[in-house]
């Protein structure tokens, strides 16, 4: 059974601090006075009709877009102001709607360019014969991710399933604290999805996942709490059974209305 917690959860026991976060484009509001918090080692969703400002809120936690209110915590540490690349090194890495891997390069040259990230200062540009912690990384990520047969294949020839895999191993190459996932059973057959779903259950624990995710039922059944957005705000977060059951849900989003 899912873990119960809620917005109270204490700053000690929470990786990702999220307070009052709105941004607007012109007279749109894209993501208005939202809050929430991500224990460690949890799986976190957020889940809302399109539109609902889930990619927008995800991109202000990751520093892609700078929001015009509120803050953002990282380990307790304000991080409102850090490029995705200053978060990276703090802790927080993510994935992308849209599968970004060097087609043209392996599956193992791929990966070690992703795990550079672990070199320390000028070591990170050494060459990669050269980067002991680098190449220890790979190898970990190659059986973690049961790559061992694709290892020297080229990342555009592989399956999309497949490089979707890739790409949270890429993610997961620099040893985030925090993983933020986007839509990362997008496009996947039903088998796909379920190995995947697999895969990120096996992540948590000892990395907590931020995911948006538009499969209600694979969310439902992944998660240990859900935060639901509509037209950029809150409407509520819990449990997956208490956000189910949840009357306004069921109107917003799952467009039902169940009696208890």
């Amino acid at each position: 059974m899912s873990a119960r917690f809620n917005s109270s959860t204490s700053d000690g026991d929470a990786i990702l601090d999220v307070q009052g976060l709105s941004v607007s484009f012109g007279a749109l509001k894209a993501v208005d006075q939202v809050s929430f918090r991500a224990p460690r080692g949890k799986i976190v969703s957020l889940i809302g009709p399109n539109g609902a400002g889930k990619s927008t809120l995800f991109n202000l936690v990751s520093g892609a877009i700078r929001p015009t209110q509120g803050e953002v915590l990282l380990n307790g540490e304000r991080v409102t102001a850090l490029t995705p690349n200053q978060l990276l090194h703090k802790g927080l890495s993510r994935s992308f709607q849209i599968t970004k891997l060097f087609f043209d390069l392996s599956v193992i040259e791929n990966l070690r360019l992703a795990a550079q990230a672990l070199e320390s200062g000028g070591r990170a540009f050494q060459p990669l014969s050269r980067s002991v912690h680098a190449r220890q990384r790979v190898d970990e990520l190659i059986i973690q991710f049961g790559l061992e047969e694709k290892v020297y294949e080229l990342a555009g020839y592989l399956s999309h399933g497949e490089q979707r895999r890739l790409e949270i191993a890429l993610a997961m190459a620099s040893r985030p604290k925090l993983l933020l996932l986007d839509e990362p059973t997008q496009g996947m057959s039903h088998a796909d999805t379920l190995e995947t779903a697999g895969l990120i259950k096996s992540l948590a624990g000892d990395v907590t996942v931020l995911l948006v995710e538009h499969d209600v039922g694979l969310v439902m059944t992944l998660s240990d709490h859900v935060v639901v957005m509509t037209q950029g705000k809150k409407l509520t977060e819990g449990s997956p059974q208490d956000v189910r059951a949840n009357p306004a849900v069921q109107s917003a989003y799952f467009g039902e209305r169940q009696d208890a």
